[in-house]
């Protein structure tokens, strides 16, 4: 399963869904995105965060943006706009990479990605 930049705060936090991922983790089942690293990165705003977030991702094998995941969230966002129910390019992205890899979604940002047609997401 892919992990998302929600319930990957909720872990460093130690609250949400923390037990979930700590769970995953363990199981080795658990991947993130690099747009989910970016996220996490850019909101690391102090030393502690920011050790704390490398120690994160570096127990978490991360997905790249490559071009078939580039093209299917292009492709999303693009569904989306037309619909007039836009998620944000960062959610367009994860939906992609999560969907060329054939990963279900653990999120908390159901309402958003729910919108997504074909991407699994996982309960909490």
């Amino acid at each position: 399963m892919i992990l998302d930049t929600d319930v990957l705060v909720d872990f460093l936090r130690g609250q949400g869904a923390a037990e979930r991922v700590a769970v995953e983790l363990k199981k080795r089942r658990a991947f993130t995105t690099a747009i989910t690293a970016f996220e996490l990165w850019a909101g690391a705003k102090t030393s502690e965060q920011a050790a704390a977030v490398e120690t994160l991702l570096g127990a978490l094998p991360i997905l790249p943006l490559e071009t078939p995941g580039a093209r299917r969230s292009g492709e999303i966002q693009r569904a989306l706009e037309q619909k007039g129910t836009t998620i944000g390019m960062a959610d367009s992205l994860i939906a992609g990479i999560c969907l060329e890899q054939g990963k279900p979604l653990l999120t908390r940002n159901k309402k958003h990605f729910e919108r997504v047609p074909d991407l699994q997401l996982i309960d909490l």
